[in-house]
């Protein structure tokens, strides 16, 4: 089986897509796709076998450093099979753990679920029935397995505002970690990605209804402008949702016990006081 030398194992709405992308670009490296194979973690997935697996990454050139970006891997409880899967499969390729701000993240998921249909509830009713909007950003409690299997050795901590503080000096601290000898170089051209400032809800039938050129022709004749965009209004969420004061006094101490965890596993990591400013003295 060919076992990649890397993965970025999470966290989910973290900035792994704009860190793939950037470690893609860079010549030695090689990334798969799809980003996310999610291997380990999906059973029916897994179920394709390591032939499947190792096929992700024939493309590679000889000399290139292969790797993948699966968030699935960091989701407890929902995939809890994963640590024990990467261990049965071979010798442990180099993890990259990617957070950011915990309530930030929240919110992220929230809208992504929302988008997707998902959740269709506001953000203070979704935190209330959907743990896995917390459970997600408990990022102490999601790598201990890793630190425990693996080593913390085999584990990079990085943050999402780290990158976006040094973006050329963070993606310089991750390349070494992973064994890149040239110094990477940051594509600006790149931008940030899965990120945007309008969020709409994918409608049943999206493909057929919205994104085929000859119904969106028919569309505009036949819908008045009006109505269109109060549809588009009512499938859209304009303003990013923000976090009543309940809600924060209920997820604070949640995030700081967790973050206590995460310093026991990664003790004076910056990613400590940068994901955490809601715990500044």
């Amino acid at each position: 089986m060919t076992h990649p030398d890397f993965i970025i194992i999470g966290a989910m709405k973290s900035g792994t897509t704009t860190l793939a992308a950037q470690l893609a670009a860079q010549p030695e490296l090689f990334l798969t796709d799809p980003k996310e194979p999610n291997f380990f973690s999906d059973d029916e997935i897994h179920a394709r076998g390591p032939d499947w697996y190792a096929g992700l990454f024939a493309a590679a050139p000889p000399d290139a450093l292969k790797g993948e970006a699966s968030t699935h891997y960091t989701k407890l409880p929902t995939y809890p099979d994963t640590v024990r899967r990467l261990a049965a499969a071979g010798p442990a390729p180099k993890l990259i753990y990617m957070i950011r701000n915990p309530l930030e993240r929240a919110v992220s998921h929230y809208i992504h679920e929302w988008t997707t249909g998902e959740i269709r509830t506001d953000l203070e009713t979704a935190l209330e029935r959907h743990p896995t909007l917390t459970d997600y950003g408990r990022y102490g409690m999601q790598i201990a397995p890793f630190a425990e299997t693996f080593g913390t050795g085999r584990i990079l901590l990085t943050s999402l505002e780290g990158l976006r503080a040094d973006p050329e000096g963070e993606l310089g601290r991750i390349s070494a970690f992973i064994g890149l000898e040239t110094p990477p170089v940051w594509q600006s051209d790149l931008g940030a990605r899965n990120v945007s400032a309008e969020r709409f809800r994918k409608l049943p039938f999206q493909r057929l209804l919205v994104d085929n050129p000859l119904a969106r022709s028919l569309r505009h004749a036949l819908v008045p402008k009006a109505l269109r965009e109060r549809v588009r209004r009512a499938r859209s969420i304009t303003r990013r949702p923000e976090l009543s004061e309940a809600a924060r006094a209920r997820l604070i101490p949640i995030f700081a016990a967790d973050r206590n965890a995460l310093a026991r596993v990664f003790p004076d990591d910056p990613a400590l006081g940068l994901c955490y400013p809601f715990l500044a003295p």
